[in-house]
């Protein structure tokens, strides 16, 4: 690696050393300086994934790449959300701020980071020279976007019920291992790289997959690492500035947790490559909805509480809100493209909940996101079907996905 897209690895996987010293050693940084600090490190860690995801499409299919970098990108989340689960089941008082959590990264990556994709798609394409009006994505993503629908009408029974049970826990992981293994039959194509990690994807197949080894578990060490105390200098700072608890850890934590993924689909989106960046925040609302969400009762299970993790009075409205909202972006990604009027929309939404903040507002903003479903459904009913097709399970070919640990083709040995 003594060429320049060496360098580029090394400085990256360097500036996150500097976070390791400080867990390692325990010393404690004012609150800027470990924004600075953990910050850095999670971004040079973006970087990293980045070039990792891409370049492994050498070996398993982009979709699965795609659920890699999202799972491994919301490891900040699972690390604050089944912290806060975990504590719930000795300290009730805890269980409102793994929902608050939870609602809150949630709504942010769809609302805030779905529409900010199309954004920088779209100065990618003021600057190349080729104009850009609105987000395509590959027919395969309604894979991602079947299992989301799944999960999400799963999910709406939770604020029914005022709760989630750990059987639901079960259910909810079953149907992302099912996600998984569907993503695992698809076939691999060979892709088409630049930069970093079209050297990666050029290394003999054994150096490559030892090095995207390497990149992919340095990378979620440094984001597990880094993720408490980055989240902890925000909010440190928020209390500090006299901002209400529930707030912090609904809103300032998750700027902290969805950070990664945020990098990671922004830097896609300022190359061009704008269905993995929305594929890889699509991922990711898969990865909440199933995972995470069903992670919660076990944590709370094993962290002392009853088999039922229950809500309260905001906690249902918070989640009645989260659902409709996802099943709108559901919705408006069923004829596979998101247009600029679309994504204002999910801004425009997303924002008014902060100055109109209240119980009957966000009933009221969820009416509005279940009727918008509706319209939506109703207009794109005879894609549907084909959303339907995508979930079922393709024969094993020869170039099917998961295959990383076995030889490449010949002539790539």
């Amino acid at each position: 690696m003594n060429e320049r897209w060496g360098w580029k690895i090394s400085l990256a996987v360097l500036l996150a050393v500097p976070a390791v010293v400080l867990r390692a050693s325990g010393t404690s940084l004012p609150a800027l300086a470990s924004v600075a600090t953990y910050g850095g490190a999670v971004v040079a860690s973006s970087f990293l994934l980045c070039w990792a995801a891409e370049a492994v499409q050498h070996d398993i299919s982009a979709s699965l790449a795609t659920a890699i970098l999202a799972l491994i990108s919301i490891l900040p989340e699972y690390a604050i959300d089944l912290y806060f689960a975990f504590t719930s089941g000795h300290h009730p008082a805890y269980a409102r701020f793994a929902a608050a959590n939870m609602t809150g990264s949630n709504r942010l990556l769809l609302g805030l980071g779905w529409p900010l994709v199309l954004l920088l798609l779209m100065v990618w394409g003021r600057n190349s020279g080729s104009p850009v009006t609105e987000l395509d994505i590959r027919p395969s993503r309604r894979v991602e976007l079947g299992f989301l629908g799944l999960a999400s009408l799963y999910a709406l029974s939770f604020p029914m019920r005022r709760g989630i049970h750990w059987t639901d826990g079960v259910v909810l992981m079953g149907i992302y291992g099912l996600y998984v293994w569907r993503l695992s039959r698809e076939e691999r194509q060979e892709p088409e790289l630049e930069g970093v990690a079209r050297h990666l994807g050029q290394l003999p197949w054994w150096q490559r997959r030892l090095a995207l080894t390497f990149l992919f578990l340095w990378s979620a060490f440094i984001v597990v690492l880094a993720a408490k105390p980055f989240a902890n200098a925000l909010v440190d700072g928020g209390r500090a500035l006299g901002l209400d608890e529930f707030l912090l850890v609904q809103w300032v934590a998750p700027l902290s947790t969805e950070a990664p993924e945020f990098l990671v689909a922004g830097l896609l989106a300022l190359r061009g490559d704008g269905d993995t960046a929305l594929g890889t925040l699509l991922s990711s609302k898969v990865n909440q909805w199933t995972l995470l969400v069903g992670g919660l009762p076990l944590a709370h299970l094993v962290g002392g509480g009853g088999g039922h993790l229950p809500f309260d009075a905001r906690q249902v409205e918070e989640f009645w809100l989260t659902s409709a909202q996802t099943l709108m972006g559901f919705a408006m990604l069923t004829k596979l493209n998101m247009k600029r009027w679309e994504a204002a929309a999910l801004l425009v939404l997303f924002a008014v909940q902060f100055p109109l903040s209240g119980p009957h507002t966000r009933m009221i903003l969820a009416g509005i996101y279940f009727a918008l479903t509706l319209v939506l459904l109703w207009a794109h009913r005879r894609e549907l079907p084909a959303m339907a097709r995508a979930l079922r399970l393709p024969k094993k070919s020869a170039g099917a996905s998961w295959s990383f640990f076995a030889p490449g083709p010949r002539q790539d040995r």
